[in-house]
């Protein structure tokens, strides 16, 4: 097959197209360039921009299209419907953060879907992510109705993870001493391998498949005490926990998710609970949490020391919380 794949360069593009080319597929990446240029010199490199300027696209044919970076409905709007004439099959990378009822347990496919009182607001924040991306679904369709495969990933895990929030968790922990844990140890969490999720998502491609998938995992009930405690026997370390109460992360203005990545209040336990029964179904599959959890740690120590994690408590935050925390008990 040829597949076009907007983006390419980061994180779940550069999976999807390792594991593209390890399909014997031929790869066409279209991009501005500005992120990892050298990567994959030997695939056939298209540059632009998605939101206006797109004439390197003209005239050509592919098998397949992944849309790996769309955010903007009106953006996405565009991208498809330039390429609805140049492609039998779309694939939009979508998030499971679609779901507007966050406090329920077991959303599938079906779910209701998050929504926007204004929706052309383009500005994307903690509260529009979701919903902006519940309108690029929607116009992608549009644009090419019965040919789109929507990937609803949750947390995505892995080497060369931008976010740092599942590698936040290794990187601390490797460092040993007393590490700051939030919530209940019983608390649930979700994350999915980017590589089991782009050798799925190729597979899907293959077939020709459509329509609404959550692909989130594990295929079991995983917690975080069970998440740190995997990564402390990976790194080899004799880190402890102090599991702190969620009213004392909420009296101490921890941002969920950012500062403690992975945690979210009780509220909010319906995203970290997803039902991925239907892309199970298809083929997807989970490696070991370990060997996730391996895998990453070894990609994180090759990074430049020092350089900070784009999320996560940094040192000082972490031990001025401690020592709240002992002084309250």
């Amino acid at each position: 097959m040829k597949i076009l794949i907007l983006g390419g360069t980061i994180f779940l593009g550069r999976h999807l197209v390792e594991a593209a080319l390890a399909r014997g597929h031929g790869v066409t990446l279209f991009n501005r360039g500005q992120h990892n240029p050298d990567l994959f010199p030997q695939v056939e490199k298209l540059r632009g921009n998605r939101d206006g300027e797109m004439g390197s696209l003209a005239r050509r044919q592919w098998d397949a299209v992944i849309d790996t970076c769309g955010y903007i409905p009106r953006i996405v709007r565009a991208s498809a419907e330039y390429l609805s004439n140049a492609t039998r099959h779309y694939t939009f990378i979508s998030t499971i953060s679609v779901y507007g009822e966050i406090s329920n347990p077991g959303a599938d496919e079906h779910s209701p879907l998050a929504t926007l009182a204004d929706p052309t607001v383009e500005q994307i924040t903690g509260e529009t992510y979701g919903p902006l991306k519940v309108l690029c679904e929607q116009v992608a369709e549009q644009a090419l109705p019965g040919r789109v495969l929507q990937v609803r990933p949750g947390l995505i895990a892995g080497p060369y993870d931008p976010t740092d929030r599942f590698t936040y968790w290794l990187h601390r922990i490797a460092q040993g001493g007393e590490v700051l844990a939030p919530g209940q140890p019983h608390y649930p969490v979700q994350v999915i391998d980017v590589r089991d999720l782009s050798t799925w998502t190729i597979k899907m491609i293959e077939t020709g498949q459509t329509g609404v998938y959550n692909t989130t995992g594990p295929d079991y009930p995983l917690t975080m005490g069970e998440l740190l405690e995997t990564s402390r026997d990976v790194a080899h370390s004799q880190a402890t926990f102090t599991w702190v109460t969620e009213e004392f992360l909420r009296q101490h203005q921890v941002a969920p998710f950012t500062e403690l990545p992975l945690w979210l209040p009780q509220s909010a336990h319906g995203i970290l609970t997803v039902d991925s029964r239907k892309a199970f179904a298809t083929g997807l599959t989970c490696r070991p949490l370990a060997a996730t959890a391996a895998d990453t740690l070894t990609w994180d120590i090759t990074r430049p020391a020092g350089e900070p994690l784009r999320n996560g408590l940094n040192p000082e935050r972490e031990a001025e919380l401690l020592q709240k925390w002992h002084s309250s008990q």
